[in-house]
Protein backbone atom coordinates (compact mmCIF):
# COMPACT_ATOMS: atom_id res chain seq x y z
CA UNK A 1 0.00 0.00 0.00
CA UNK A 2 3.12 2.43 0.71
CA UNK A 3 4.32 1.74 -2.62
CA UNK A 4 1.40 2.32 -4.54
CA UNK A 5 0.68 5.31 -2.27
CA UNK A 6 4.06 6.82 -3.12
CA UNK A 7 3.53 6.24 -6.53
CA UNK A 8 0.08 8.04 -6.49
CA UNK A 9 1.73 11.15 -5.13
CA UNK A 10 4.51 11.06 -7.48
CA UNK A 11 2.25 10.92 -10.30
CA UNK A 12 0.01 14.21 -8.90
CA UNK A 13 3.04 15.48 -8.25
CA UNK A 14 5.28 14.95 -11.91
CA UNK A 15 1.57 15.65 -13.69
CA UNK A 16 1.32 19.20 -12.05
CA UNK A 17 -1.23 21.74 -13.72
CA UNK A 18 -0.56 20.99 -17.33
CA UNK A 19 -1.46 17.19 -17.00
CA UNK A 20 -3.65 17.21 -20.34
CA UNK A 21 -0.74 17.53 -22.13
CA UNK A 22 1.67 14.85 -20.88
CA UNK A 23 2.46 11.86 -22.53
CA UNK A 24 0.83 8.91 -19.81
CA UNK A 25 2.18 5.79 -21.76
CA UNK A 26 3.69 3.79 -18.68
CA UNK A 27 1.39 4.60 -15.73
CA UNK A 28 -0.95 1.74 -14.85
CA UNK A 29 -4.68 2.37 -15.75
CA UNK A 30 -5.18 2.68 -11.74
CA UNK A 31 -3.28 5.59 -11.31
CA UNK A 32 -4.33 7.52 -14.25
CA UNK A 33 -8.23 6.23 -13.11
CA UNK A 34 -7.12 7.84 -9.33
CA UNK A 35 -5.66 11.16 -11.21
CA UNK A 36 -9.07 11.73 -12.91
CA UNK A 37 -10.94 11.08 -9.36
CA UNK A 38 -8.29 13.62 -7.56
CA UNK A 39 -9.44 16.30 -10.66
CA UNK A 40 -13.35 15.31 -9.43
CA UNK A 41 -12.27 16.49 -6.48
CA UNK A 42 -10.53 19.98 -7.31
CA UNK A 43 -13.96 20.20 -9.44
CA UNK A 44 -11.76 19.93 -12.70
CA UNK A 45 -13.97 18.20 -14.46
CA UNK A 46 -12.29 18.82 -17.80
CA UNK A 47 -9.23 17.39 -17.10
CA UNK A 48 -11.08 14.53 -15.19
CA UNK A 49 -12.55 13.47 -18.45
CA UNK A 50 -9.56 13.93 -19.80
CA UNK A 51 -8.20 11.11 -17.78
CA UNK A 52 -10.49 8.88 -17.79
CA UNK A 53 -10.18 8.93 -21.56
CA UNK A 54 -6.98 8.21 -21.15
CA UNK A 55 -7.86 5.01 -19.60
CA UNK A 56 -9.45 3.77 -21.96
CA UNK A 57 -7.42 4.88 -24.80
CA UNK A 58 -4.73 3.35 -23.46
CA UNK A 59 -6.28 -0.03 -21.49
CA UNK A 60 -9.23 -0.38 -23.92
CA UNK A 61 -10.35 -3.82 -22.63
CA UNK A 62 -9.49 -3.57 -18.63
CA UNK A 63 -12.00 -3.38 -16.00
CA UNK A 64 -11.03 0.11 -15.66
CA UNK A 65 -11.55 1.69 -18.59
CA UNK A 66 -15.43 0.31 -18.51
CA UNK A 67 -15.18 2.17 -15.15
CA UNK A 68 -13.04 5.57 -16.84
CA UNK A 69 -16.02 5.37 -19.65
CA UNK A 70 -19.04 6.18 -17.15
CA UNK A 71 -17.12 8.69 -15.28
CA UNK A 72 -16.11 10.01 -18.56
CA UNK A 73 -19.78 10.70 -19.13
CA UNK A 74 -20.09 12.41 -15.75
CA UNK A 75 -17.49 14.64 -15.77
CA UNK A 76 -18.52 16.03 -18.99
CA UNK A 77 -22.42 16.36 -18.01
CA UNK A 78 -20.77 18.27 -15.19
CA UNK A 79 -18.48 20.57 -16.94
CA UNK A 80 -21.31 21.44 -18.84
CA UNK A 81 -20.16 19.59 -22.01
CA UNK A 82 -23.45 18.12 -23.22
CA UNK A 83 -22.72 16.46 -26.24
CA UNK A 84 -19.38 14.80 -24.99
CA UNK A 85 -21.32 13.44 -22.28
CA UNK A 86 -23.92 12.14 -24.80
CA UNK A 87 -21.14 10.53 -26.66
CA UNK A 88 -19.70 9.10 -23.81
CA UNK A 89 -22.37 7.83 -22.55
CA UNK A 90 -24.28 6.14 -25.79
CA UNK A 91 -21.05 5.03 -25.98
CA UNK A 92 -20.66 3.02 -22.88
CA UNK A 93 -24.40 1.86 -23.18
CA UNK A 94 -23.21 0.45 -26.68
CA UNK A 95 -20.13 -1.13 -25.22
CA UNK A 96 -22.05 -2.27 -22.05
CA UNK A 97 -25.47 -2.56 -22.55
CA UNK A 98 -25.55 -5.18 -19.41
CA UNK A 99 -23.99 -4.02 -17.42
CA UNK A 100 -25.10 -2.57 -13.88
CA UNK A 101 -24.42 1.14 -14.29
CA UNK A 102 -26.16 0.90 -17.98
CA UNK A 103 -29.34 2.65 -15.92
CA UNK A 104 -26.56 5.51 -15.14
CA UNK A 105 -25.17 5.75 -18.42
CA UNK A 106 -28.82 6.46 -19.70
CA UNK A 107 -29.90 8.46 -17.61
CA UNK A 108 -26.57 10.66 -18.15
CA UNK A 109 -27.96 10.63 -21.60
CA UNK A 110 -31.44 11.88 -20.71
CA UNK A 111 -29.94 14.81 -18.24
CA UNK A 112 -27.38 15.54 -21.04
CA UNK A 113 -30.53 16.74 -23.13
CA UNK A 114 -32.60 18.11 -20.37
CA UNK A 115 -30.31 20.49 -19.03
CA UNK A 116 -30.44 22.25 -22.21
CA UNK A 117 -33.94 22.95 -21.80
CA UNK A 118 -34.12 26.62 -20.09
CA UNK A 119 -37.11 28.80 -21.10
CA UNK A 120 -40.29 27.93 -23.53
CA UNK A 121 -39.08 30.59 -26.14
CA UNK A 122 -36.69 28.47 -28.05
CA UNK A 123 -36.68 25.70 -30.20
CA UNK A 124 -38.14 22.66 -28.37
CA UNK A 125 -36.28 19.76 -30.42
CA UNK A 126 -34.00 19.27 -27.03
CA UNK A 127 -36.98 18.52 -25.19
CA UNK A 128 -38.62 16.14 -27.50
CA UNK A 129 -35.11 14.31 -27.79
CA UNK A 130 -35.06 14.61 -23.55
CA UNK A 131 -38.49 12.65 -23.55
CA UNK A 132 -37.71 10.27 -25.59
CA UNK A 133 -34.27 9.64 -23.49
CA UNK A 134 -36.23 9.88 -20.43
CA UNK A 135 -38.67 7.21 -21.52
CA UNK A 136 -36.04 4.78 -22.47
CA UNK A 137 -34.69 5.11 -18.60
CA UNK A 138 -38.80 4.45 -17.23
CA UNK A 139 -39.05 1.75 -19.53
CA UNK A 140 -36.01 -0.15 -19.73
CA UNK A 141 -34.77 0.70 -16.16
CA UNK A 142 -38.07 0.45 -14.20
CA UNK A 143 -36.34 -0.76 -11.10
CA UNK A 144 -33.70 1.36 -10.90
CA UNK A 145 -32.82 4.12 -8.30
CA UNK A 146 -32.73 6.59 -11.71
CA UNK A 147 -36.87 5.43 -12.38
CA UNK A 148 -38.66 7.76 -10.51
CA UNK A 149 -36.15 10.80 -10.94
CA UNK A 150 -36.59 10.29 -15.24
CA UNK A 151 -40.64 10.22 -14.85
CA UNK A 152 -40.34 13.59 -12.50
CA UNK A 153 -38.23 15.07 -15.49
CA UNK A 154 -40.20 13.59 -18.24
CA UNK A 155 -43.55 15.04 -16.36
CA UNK A 156 -41.59 18.21 -16.30
CA UNK A 157 -40.61 18.80 -19.60
CA UNK A 158 -43.83 17.37 -21.05
CA UNK A 159 -44.99 20.45 -19.30
CA UNK A 160 -42.57 22.62 -20.84
CA UNK A 161 -43.98 21.64 -24.19
CA UNK A 162 -47.15 22.56 -23.84
CA UNK A 163 -46.22 25.51 -22.24
CA UNK A 164 -44.50 26.31 -25.95
CA UNK A 165 -48.08 25.60 -27.71
CA UNK A 166 -49.20 28.25 -25.24
CA UNK A 167 -47.02 30.79 -25.89
CA UNK A 168 -47.10 30.32 -29.78
CA UNK A 169 -50.98 30.45 -28.93
CA UNK A 170 -51.41 33.91 -26.75
CA UNK A 171 -48.76 35.70 -29.44
CA UNK A 172 -51.50 34.60 -32.27
CA UNK A 173 -54.27 35.59 -29.69
CA UNK A 174 -52.98 38.89 -28.87
CA UNK A 175 -52.56 39.83 -32.44
CA UNK A 176 -56.14 37.91 -33.42
CA UNK A 177 -55.56 35.70 -35.70
CA UNK A 178 -57.61 33.18 -33.82
CA UNK A 179 -57.83 30.44 -35.49
CA UNK A 180 -54.34 29.99 -35.92
CA UNK A 181 -54.49 30.53 -31.99
CA UNK A 182 -57.33 28.04 -31.66
CA UNK A 183 -55.01 25.09 -33.59
CA UNK A 184 -52.00 25.53 -30.56
CA UNK A 185 -54.61 25.45 -27.93
CA UNK A 186 -56.36 22.42 -29.50
CA UNK A 187 -52.86 20.73 -29.21
CA UNK A 188 -52.62 21.51 -25.34
CA UNK A 189 -56.15 20.14 -24.59
CA UNK A 190 -55.89 17.36 -26.98
CA UNK A 191 -52.13 16.21 -26.93
CA UNK A 192 -51.48 17.63 -23.30
CA UNK A 193 -54.37 17.34 -20.63
CA UNK A 194 -51.97 16.05 -17.74
CA UNK A 195 -50.03 19.27 -17.84
CA UNK A 196 -50.72 22.69 -15.68
CA UNK A 197 -51.43 24.26 -19.03
CA UNK A 198 -55.27 22.61 -20.12
CA UNK A 199 -57.14 24.69 -17.84
CA UNK A 200 -55.82 28.14 -19.40
CA UNK A 201 -55.98 26.54 -22.59
CA UNK A 202 -59.84 25.38 -22.57
CA UNK A 203 -60.53 29.35 -21.77
CA UNK A 204 -58.20 30.40 -24.77
CA UNK A 205 -60.48 28.15 -27.03
CA UNK A 206 -63.52 30.02 -25.63
CA UNK A 207 -62.15 32.96 -26.40
CA UNK A 208 -60.91 32.27 -29.84
CA UNK A 209 -64.05 30.28 -30.68
CA UNK A 210 -66.66 33.59 -29.26
CA UNK A 211 -64.55 35.48 -31.48
CA UNK A 212 -64.35 33.52 -35.34
CA UNK A 213 -68.29 33.37 -34.31
CA UNK A 214 -68.25 29.19 -33.75
CA UNK A 215 -70.66 29.29 -30.83
CA UNK A 216 -71.40 25.40 -29.84
CA UNK A 217 -67.48 24.90 -30.07
CA UNK A 218 -66.98 27.77 -27.51
CA UNK A 219 -69.91 26.32 -25.05
CA UNK A 220 -68.28 23.41 -25.54
CA UNK A 221 -64.57 24.40 -24.03
CA UNK A 222 -66.44 26.01 -21.49
CA UNK A 223 -68.90 22.98 -20.76
CA UNK A 224 -65.05 20.91 -20.30
CA UNK A 225 -64.16 23.45 -18.43
CA UNK A 226 -66.55 23.95 -15.94
CA UNK A 227 -66.66 19.87 -15.43
CA UNK A 228 -62.64 19.93 -14.82
CA UNK A 229 -62.01 22.99 -13.28
CA UNK A 230 -65.11 24.96 -11.85
CA UNK A 231 -63.06 26.56 -8.70
CA UNK A 232 -60.34 27.94 -11.31
CA UNK A 233 -59.89 31.84 -12.81
CA UNK A 234 -60.35 30.30 -16.25
CA UNK A 235 -63.56 29.08 -15.99
CA UNK A 236 -65.24 32.22 -14.21
CA UNK A 237 -63.23 34.28 -16.83
CA UNK A 238 -65.05 31.53 -19.92
CA UNK A 239 -68.15 31.62 -18.16
CA UNK A 240 -68.42 36.10 -18.09
CA UNK A 241 -67.23 35.72 -21.88
CA UNK A 242 -70.15 33.42 -22.37
CA UNK A 243 -72.60 35.04 -20.61
CA UNK A 244 -71.67 38.33 -21.94
CA UNK A 245 -73.42 36.85 -25.51
CA UNK A 246 -76.13 35.33 -23.27
CA UNK A 247 -74.46 31.97 -23.88
CA UNK A 248 -73.95 29.46 -21.48
CA UNK A 249 -71.17 26.28 -20.87
CA UNK A 250 -73.25 23.22 -23.04
CA UNK A 251 -71.70 20.42 -24.44
CA UNK A 252 -72.41 20.04 -28.33
CA UNK A 253 -71.16 16.74 -29.63
CA UNK A 254 -70.75 17.18 -33.14
CA UNK A 255 -67.21 18.90 -32.95
CA UNK A 256 -63.76 17.73 -32.06
CA UNK A 257 -64.66 18.55 -28.44
CA UNK A 258 -67.22 17.11 -28.28
CA UNK A 259 -65.17 14.01 -28.24
CA UNK A 260 -62.90 15.51 -25.90
CA UNK A 261 -65.95 15.84 -23.46
CA UNK A 262 -66.84 12.57 -24.21
CA UNK A 263 -63.53 11.22 -23.08
CA UNK A 264 -62.80 13.58 -20.27
CA UNK A 265 -66.20 13.46 -19.24
CA UNK A 266 -68.03 10.39 -19.78
CA UNK A 267 -65.12 8.44 -20.09
CA UNK A 268 -65.42 7.43 -23.41
CA UNK A 269 -62.47 6.54 -25.46
CA UNK A 270 -64.03 4.66 -28.84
Amino acid sequence: MAVTLGFSLAFLAACGDNAPDRDLEGYPAEEIYKRAEYEITQRDFDDAAHYFGEVERLYPYSDWARRALIMQAFSYHRDKDYENARVSAQRFLDFYPADEDAAYAQYLLALSYYDQIDDVGRDQGLTFQALQALRAVIERYPDSEYARSAALKFDLAFDHLAGKEMEIGRYYLKRKHYAAAANRFRVVVEDFQTTRHTAEALHRLVESYLALGLLEEAQTAGAILGHNYRSTEWYEASYRLLAGQGLEPKAFENNWLGAVYRQMIRGEWL
